[in-house]
């Protein structure tokens, strides 16, 4: 929860595009069957029948055919009224989360949504611990997962949490890993780094980032330093996975014993 006197986003970082606005048009052409476009993808056969009910599933595909190509394997949904996010997640199989965030975290359940394929996801490395990202622990002021949003009446999915920090409190890296990106984020600054196992840790509302894309970071070594006013300054930090849906995030509870403390 938000402690008084914070002003924090209902999420701190932006969600990804949702998957429905990534599907992309493929134009057949000569020679071109439902395999070997699946194949040029990266997609199962089924995604595409799915998504394209008239494709024929055997043989050489007509010349000049429009297939809906989707970001990843899954199928679309028509949501029925009464519906919502989790009763999406267990009719389908999947996690109410994943469904929120893959469809682009939107503030009402659209009519048609994305359902990932039920068994993409690769296995959680939940035996990797990760260092705290702080120089000790720190109050946690935004909890990971479902929450009352601090505006509207309604639950939000927090991808991360918050921890208490005053402005320029060194921010360091909670494990080995590459610099996947530096960006503005909210008006601060943004860290991602990739881990080794499939995992990826993202650090938000910093400043006094001197890192480029690509550099190598060892565990314990400045990220940067957080930013923002003493009486509204925290460090935002995520946990998530690589798996064939994108990056999923994951309860940085998991990984940092620290947080069982509080």
């Amino acid at each position: 929860m938000v402690a008084t006197g914070f002003t924090l986003p209902a999420q701190a970082l932006p969600c990804p595009q949702a998957a429905l606005s990534q599907v992309v048009r493929h134009r057949t052409e000569a020679g071109e069957t439902l395999s070997t476009v699946a194949a040029e993808y990266g997609l199962l056969p089924t995604t595409l029948i799915a998504m394209n009910p008239n494709l024929p599933a055997q043989g050489a595909l007509p010349v000049g055919q429009v297939i809906e190509v989707p970001p990843f394997n899954g199928v679309v949904a028509q949501v029925e009224a009464g519906q919502t996010w989790q009763s999406l997640a267990e009719r389908h199989g999947t996690r109410a989360d994943l469904l929120f965030e893959i469809n682009g975290c939107p503030d009402t359940l659209p009519r048609r949504v994305f359902i990932p394929g039920s068994n993409q996801i690769v296995a959680d490395p939940v035996s990797i611990s990760l260092r705290y990202p702080l120089p000790a622990p720190a109050k946690l002021i935004l909890s990971y997962g479902w929450q009352p949003h601090p505006q509207r009446d309604e639950l939000v999915f927090n991808s991360g949490i918050a921890l208490e920090a005053m402005p320029e409190t060194e921010v360091m890296a909670a494990a080995d890993g590459i610099v996947a990106s530096v960006g503005e984020n909210n008006g601060t600054l943004m860290v991602v780094v990739n881990h080794r196992n499939g995992l990826q840790t993202r650090y938000g509302n910093l400043e006094n980032v001197a890192l480029r894309v690509g550099d190598a970071v060892s565990e314990g070594s400045r990220l940067g330093t957080v930013a923002g006013r003493a009486s509204e300054s925290f460090m935002y930090f995520e946990v998530r996975i690589n798996s064939n849906e994108g990056w999923v995030a994951r309860n940085p509870g998991l990984y940092l014993a620290e947080l069982s403390l509080q």
